[in-house]
């Protein structure tokens, strides 16, 4: 059995996980402006937890792109009291930022996983996480938020994500942090292309190859926009479609805001798997 050791937390890695989405963001793509004070906050987030979530991944600055940084101060006052009150409540939670110091704080409070767009490269972050026994997701992106869609090139993505994560991966472990407490995420809409998120959608296999849990995150994306000329809130089935093809060919995790229809649906894939 596949373990994935998150602070206390045990988590089983035999079925599926739903890491659900908590934006305390203004100007998130999809759902900013909706969570920004922390009871508003809080109730979203236990309400995604009765929906089916496993995880909740609470974030203060948006990473779409084109959005602009959000200082250290400014973040830790939106996901902090957030962070507190689940872990209060017995959640499972991480925190979604590239800031050594958001990280320190957060996990303090009370979160258990680091969700990092930078994949612990900001200076003291891989320290910061090693002192610690939470797990991290370490996420590939070509470039940084402000510019990363302008024109991202690769010469074989696939092969050039799968040697930046095992690259990344390794020096968490020189640093202290045990690959049982490290996940690696594709990054799909960081830096890519439409035929590059497809590329990787259709290659999962090749990450999970690492032998770290895969997680994927395409909730809502524009890479579905394009595929089905729908908006931003009318991606769910696309969504929930692209996350189980990944789940199919060895995803471990999900990153979602739409916990409902996606808990439903691992259900039957559980199901026929015998899970």
């Amino acid at each position: 059995m596949r373990i994935l050791h998150a602070g206390s937390f045990r988590l089983s890695l035999d079925r599926p996980l739903i890491m659900g989405i908590v934006n305390t963001t203004p100007d998130s793509f999809s759902d900013g402006g909706k969570f920004t004070t922390a009871p508003l906050a809080i109730e979203h987030a236990l309400g995604l937890a009765r929906l089916g979530a496993d995880i909740l991944d609470v974030g203060g600055e948006s990473t779409r792109p084109g959005a602009l940084p959000v200082p250290a101060g400014e973040e830790m006052r939106r996901v902090l009291p957030v962070i507190e009150a689940l872990a209060k409540a017995g959640l499972i939670v991480s925190v979604d930022t590239k800031k050594p110091e958001v990280m320190r704080a957060a996990l303090e409070a009370g979160a258990v996983m680091v969700n990092d767009v930078m994949a612990l490269r900001m200076p003291g972050a891989l320290e910061v996480v090693a002192a610690t026994n939470a797990a991290v997701c370490l996420m590939h992106m070509q470039g940084e938020p402000q510019t990363m869609q302008q024109a991202p090139h690769y010469g074989d993505v696939v092969n050039e994500v799968v040697r930046f994560l095992g690259d990344r991966a390794e020096a968490c472990i020189a640093a202290g942090i045990e690959q049982d407490r490290i996940v690696v995420d594709p990054g799909f809409g960081f830096g890519k292309s439409l035929a590059h998120n497809l590329a990787l959608l259709k290659n999962i296999g090749a990450l999970t190859a690492l032998d770290m849990p895969v997680i994927v995150g395409m909730s809502r994306k524009s890479m579905l926009g394009a595929l089905t000329a729908r908006g931003v809130d009318e991606r769910e089935f696309a969504g929930v479609a692209a996350h189980l093809m990944a789940v199919e060919q060895g995803a471990r995790l999900v990153r979602v805001h739409d916990v409902a229809a996606m808990h439903d649906v691992l259900a039957v894939w559980n199901a026929v798997k015998g899970l």
